[in-house]
C-alpha cells in the first residue's frame, strides 16, 4: 500500500496499538510517523468523535484512516463533508490480535481444536497474563523480527476475505 497525504491510524485496543507502535518505531510500516495525522496512533472508535477531534482543521492533503480492528461488522461512516478528502481502510485482525501470540508459541493447531477465543486460549492454555495489555504485547514482541514472522505466518494460515486488508498489507516489505 502507498498513501498520499496524511494517515490517521486508529487502533481498536491496547494490544493493537502496541503492535502498531512497534512496527512504526522499527520502520516496518509503509508509512512513517511524519505521515501520521497526529504523529502517533489514535484511539477513537466513533466516526463522529473522530470528525470533531481530528478533522475540524483545514488540510491540504487527503487523509487515509486506517482502522486496526478485529470486527468486520463495525461501521465507521464519516459525514458527506469528508467524502472526497478522507478514505477509510479497515485492517482486520480477526479473530483477535492475540493470534500472533498463539502463532509465535507454535500452538495454532492446539488452539484450533480448543474452540476458545484467542485471548482465552492465551490465558488458560499458555498461562500468559495481560495478553490484551499494551505493556505485555509491547514487551512480548520487542524482537521485531519475531513480530514480522508472526504477521507473515498469520497471513499464510488465515482465510482472508476478498478486498480485506491485514497487518501484512501495511508492512514495508511483505
Amino acid at each position: 500500500m502507498i498513501f498520499d497525504g496524511y494517515v490517521a491510524c486508529i487502533c481498536e485496543g491496547a494490544a493493537e496499538q502496541a503492535i502498531m507502535d512497534l512496527l512504526l518505531e522499527n520502520n516496518k510500516l509503509c508509512f512513517s510517523s511524519e505521515n501520521l495525522l497526529t504523529r502517533n496512533m489514535i484511539k477513537c472508535r466513533s466516526a463522529k468523535t473522530f470528525e470533531k477531534t481530528y478533522l475540524q482543521k483545514s488540510f491540504n492533503d487527503t487523509i487515509t484512516v486506517l482502522r486496526i480492528l478485529d470486527s468486520r461488522r463495525e461501521r465507521f461512516t464519516l459525514s458527506a463533508l469528508y467524502k472526497d478528502k478522507v478514505s477509510v481502510i479497515n485492517i482486520i485482525t480477526a479473530p483477535e490480535i492475540e493470534m500472533l501470540i498463539i502463532i509465535n508459541e507454535n500452538k495454532y493447531f492446539q488452539y484450533k481444536k480448543s474452540k476458545m477465543k484467542p485471548s482465552e486460549f492465551c490465558k488458560s492454555e499458555l498461562k500468559l497474563k495481560g495478553v490484551k495489555s499494551y505493556s505485555f504485547v509491547y514487551s512480548y514482541f520487542s524482537d521485531i523480527n519475531k513480530l514480522i514472522h508472526c504477521i507473515h505466518e498469520y497471513k499464510r494460515i488465515s482465510q482472508i476475505n476478498n478486498n480485506e486488508y491485514t497487518l501484512y498489507d501495511l508492512l514495508t516489505i511483505p
